[in-house]
């Protein structure tokens, strides 16, 4: 007898599984408010330099064009202001006439006037990263994607070391903290700290999700699960836009997308650990007591009084000890590296370009709140059409198609005029959501290819590869300095590249996980 067909014999798809993945997917709402949250909590607001004091008269009583020069579009301009007022603009009707050209300027040495508007409070605005600090916020979500990263790695690791439910647990509990902490932050460098820190356990929080509901259910309920987990991410982002709309105040809007992780972290000791690694882990007692508690939840008592540890351990074969431990197992074999190397490409090519795309709504010229609202929506149809892709066609299909596509969306993007903005929202719109649901298929598709003694770990590996991508995507953004179009080339040609690399992964629809190296 497998576990998979134990887990058929103790009820398959009971209660006891559907209740626990409803609650492992409660937390994924919040997921994507902390993911997205810098599209909120750091707008860039209008602003322009704080004029200088002139001699008997307050800023007030000076018209703006006198002190600050204009722009292309007749805008003050954002980071420069005259040395002295130009009076001459000014008719006796008190309007401009003319412009001041070759009139020396100076940068903002009295720091900014920000206009109220849909950003008036934000980190922008409060640590004035504007202007030649302009660059610090793409790093403040670099930093908070280097915490996913390095989470990513550690607790791939730590999991497959001290169990899934434990590490969750730690997880749900540094993540309430650190946001709280961020949203307390008094300076620019503990706010990024405090960011770190939740990213580290935002990578938890996935990777133990997803591997305890891959655990737990039955293989035939592997594709609808992780499609319904991935819902919960996309319910998330149309949270995070009525949230944000709410709230414009950055401070209190993190503080209300971190304070339910509080309440995810007391409820989570009722959490049972995945019996498939205690087996593993040579802890046969422990599962006897979990798959029990199973069968009784799912009405099969009877089927769990049959068991005993000497079946157990008889049900899983037991990985022989790893020389160099889990890390090294990911490239021991050729087939190994085979998955470890398609892995990679699949996680860093989808979660670059997604952040890419998704991080950047006021790029777009469009209300933000809806800009948010409709990314989030397309999520919808692309993973519905990715579940039934993946059911029918088969796992490495799906992959394949949603990167390419996504690929071939970015790129279009090049030869469109920026004048037909609709267009260009258009394709932006069907990339993301083939990108939605390239990750859709890829957490189901990692979670099958890795067998249970190292799957943490190399849920990990993808999970670290997508942070690395995702810490690179805001950074790339500043190529456009070079050429407008040069970070859309680098975004769309990465999912197409990692298209051709999934061609190589083995088929999963319709095997048993594997259970060891």
């Amino acid at each position: 007898m497998s576990f998979v067909e134990l887990l058929a014999r103790l009820g398959g798809m009971g209660r006891f599984q559907v209740t626990y993945v409803a609650a492992l997917a409660f937390p994924l709402l919040m997921l994507a408010s902390h993911n997205l949250l810098q599209n909120f909590t750091a707008g860039i607001p209008e602003h322009h330099c704080r004029p200088r004091p002139v001699a008997n008269n307050s800023i007030g009583d000076v018209p703006l064009f006198v002190t600050i020069p204009s722009d292309d579009h007749h805008r003050p301009q954002r980071c420069r202001r005259y040395v002295e007022p130009q009076w001459h603009l000014l008719e006796t009707n008190g309007t401009a006439n003319g412009t001041a050209n070759g009139a020396a300027t100076e940068p903002c040495h009295d720091g900014w006037t920000y206009r109220d508007g849909v950003f008036a409070h934000t980190i922008i605005s409060e640590w004035d990263l504007v202007c030649e600090s302009k660059k610090l916020r793409q790093v403040a979500q670099s930093i908070y994607m280097a915490g996913i990263l390095l989470g990513s790695g550690l607790f791939g690791v730590l999991s497959d070391k001290f169990g899934r439910r434990a590490l969750l647990t730690w997880c749900y509990l540094q993540l309430g903290a650190a946001g709280a902490g961020t949203a307390a932050a008094p300076t620019f460098v503990i706010y990024c700290l405090c960011r770190f820190l939740g990213g580290l356990a935002m990578a938890g929080v996935s990777l133990n999700s997803a591997s305890l509901c891959m655990e737990w259910i039955p293989t035939e309920a592997r594709a609808v699960v992780g499609t319904i987990n991935g819902y919960c991410y996309t319910l998330g982002q149309f949270v995070l836009a009525g949230i944000a709309f709410g709230l414009p105040h950055w401070r209190w809007l993190q503080l209300v997308v971190s304070l339910p992780f509080f309440f995810f972290f007391l409820y989570s000791w009722l959490f049972v650990e995945s019996a498939r690694w205690q087996v593993i882990s040579g802890r046969p007692d422990l599962a006897l007591k979990g798959l029990r508690k199973v069968a009784r939840v799912n009405g099969r008592k009877e089927e769990g009084d049959k068991l005993s540890e000497e079946a157990l351990r008889a049900l899983v074969r037991r990985e022989p000890p790893m020389p160099g431990g889990a890390l090294a197992a990911l490239v021991r074999t050729p087939g190994m590296r085979t998955v470890s190397c398609g892995v990679s490409f699949v996680w860093f090519s989808t979660s670059f370009a997604y952040y890419g795309l998704a991080m950047d709504l006021q790029g777009f010229g469009v209300d933000i709140y809806l800009s948010q609202v409709v990314f989030a929506a397309v999520d919808i149809p692309a993973k519905l059409a990715s579940v039934l892709t993946i059911g029918g066609a088969g796992r490495r299909v799906a992959q394949a198609a949603s990167l390419g596509l996504a690929g071939v969306c970015i790129l279009a993007n090049i030869i469109v005029p920026t004048e037909l903005q609709t267009l260009r929202m258009a394709l932006a719109v069907v990339g993301k959501g083939s990108l939605a649901a390239s990750f859709n298929c890829a957490y189901i598709f990692t979670g099958e290819l890795f067998p249970t003694a190292i799957r943490q770990t190399g849920m990990g590996l993808g999970g670290t590869m997508a942070r690395v991508g995702s810490m690179v995507a805001p950074l790339v953004r500043m190529a456009a300095d070079v050429s407008p179009v040069l970070p859309l080339v680098i975004y769309g040609a990465a999912p197409i590249v990692s298209a051709i690399a999934t061609g190589f992964l083995p088929e999963t629809r319709n095997v048993p996980l594997p259970e060891t190296v």
